[in-house]
C-alpha cells in the first residue's frame, strides 16, 4: 500500500509540475490570496493592490452590482465594495474571475468539454452558496468558491495528458438514454492516469497556498465523511450541491454513477427535504445569475 501511495503521490506532482505554466493563477490573484490570509492586513491595503488592474477592478464592481448579491443601490468605487462584502468576498470573486479563465478548450470528445464542467463547476458553486445560506452558517463566498474549484482536478488532467482523460471520458461515457457513466469514472482514473481528480485538485490547491478547507473539498467531495468531523462541513455541501446540480442543469456528470444524496451527508448537515426542494427549484435561476456575473 506505502508503495502504492508512493507512485499515486509522484504521478500527482510530475503532473503539477509539468503544468504550471499554464494552471497559474495570476500574479495579482496571488498577491490579493496572500494579502487576505495575513491578519495584520487592511481594507486599504487590499484597495491598493487592486487598483492597479483595471480589469479586476471593473470586474469586482460588475460581481457587486450583479442579481446574484443583490445589493441596494449601484456600487461605483471599490473601496465601497470592500467595506460592503469584506477582504475575504472580494479575494474570492478575484479568484473565481481568475479561474473562468483556465477552463478554456472546445469539445474534447462527444462527452466532454471544458465548457462543460464550468457550466457545471458554476452550479456547483451556486448551489453550494444557497445551501450555506439556507442552514445559516455564514459562509457565502467560500461555499460559492468551494463548489466552483471541487473538480479543479479535471483540467489538470486535461492539461497534463489530453489522451488520457479522452480515455477515461470514452470508457466511462453514458449508455443511450441513460445519464449515469457506463464505469466508476474515480476507478477508471486510477487505471488510466494512476491517480484521481480528487489527488489532482488537492495538489493544485496546495500549489496556489489556498486554504485548507479548499483543498479537502477538491480531494473529498466523493466521500466527504472520511474527513474529520471538524473539517468536513465545506465538503458536505459541496457534495449535496454536486448532485442536485446533476439533477437540476446541463453540464458535466461522469463522475456521479447516481445523485442520490447520501443520508449520513443528509444528517451531518442537519438537512430537511424543504431545504433541499428550495434549493432544487431556485438553482436554475442561481446558475444563471452567477454564469452572467462570471462570464
Amino acid at each position: 500500500m506505502a508503495v502504492q501511495n508512493a507512485a499515486r503521490e509522484q504521478v500527482v506532482s510530475t503532473a503539477v509540475r509539468e503544468i504550471s505554466h499554464i494552471a497559474t493563477l495570476p500574479e495579482i490573484t496571488m498577491r490579493i490570496i496572500q494579502l487576505v490570509e495575513d491578519p495584520t492586513s487592511t481594507a486599504q491595503d487590499l484597495h491598493n493592490i487592486i487598483a492597479k488592474d483595471p480589469a479586476l477592478c471593473t470586474r469586482i464592481l460588475k460581481v457587486v452590482n450583479s442579481a446574484f448579491y443583490g445589493l441596494p443601490g449601484q456600487i461605483g468605487s471599490i473601496n465601497r465594495a470592500i467595506v460592503l462584502l469584506g477582504l475575504n468576498a472580494v479575494k474570492n470573486i478575484a479568484i473565481a474571475a481568475s479561474l473562468s479563465k483556465l477552463f478554456k478548450g472546445g469539445q474534447l470528445t462527444p462527452n466532454f468539454s471544458a465548457k462543460d464542467l464550468w457550466v457545471h463547476s458554476v452550479a456547483v458553486a451556486a448551489g453550494t452558496k444557497m445551501l450555506a445560506d439556507r442552514l445559516k452558517l455564514g459562509l457565502s463566498d467560500e461555499a460559492f468558491l468551494a463548489g466552483l474549484i471541487h473538480d479543479i482536478g479535471i483540467m489538470v488532467e486535461l492539461q497534463y495528458d489530453r489522451n488520457k482523460l479522452v480515455e477515461v471520458v470514452e470508457r466511462c461515457a453514458p449508455e443511450p438514454d441513460s445519464p449515469a457513466p457506463a464505469s466508476d469514472f474515480l476507478a477508471t482514473e486510477l487505471q488510466v492516469f494512476g491517480a484521481t481528480h480528487q489527488d489532482f485538485g488537492t495538489a493544485l490547491c496546495d500549489k496556489w497556498k489556498f486554504p485548507r478547507s479548499f483543498a479537502f473539498v477538491t480531494g473529498h467531495h466523493h466521500a466527504p465523511l472520511e474527513l474529520a468531523p471538524e473539517t468536513r462541513l465545506l465538503t458536505c455541501l459541496v457534495h449535496v450541491a454536486d448532485r442536485l446540480a446533476a439533477d437540476t442543469t446541463n453540464g458535466f456528470r461522469l463522475d456521479l454513477p447516481d445523485t442520490t444524496i447520501s443520508p449520513a451527508v443528509f444528517d451531518e448537515l442537519k438537512l430537511s427535504n424543504s431545504d433541499i426542494d428550495e434549493v432544487r427549484t431556485k438553482l436554475p435561476e442561481q446558475l444563471d445569475a452567477a454564469r452572467t456575473m462570471l462570464s
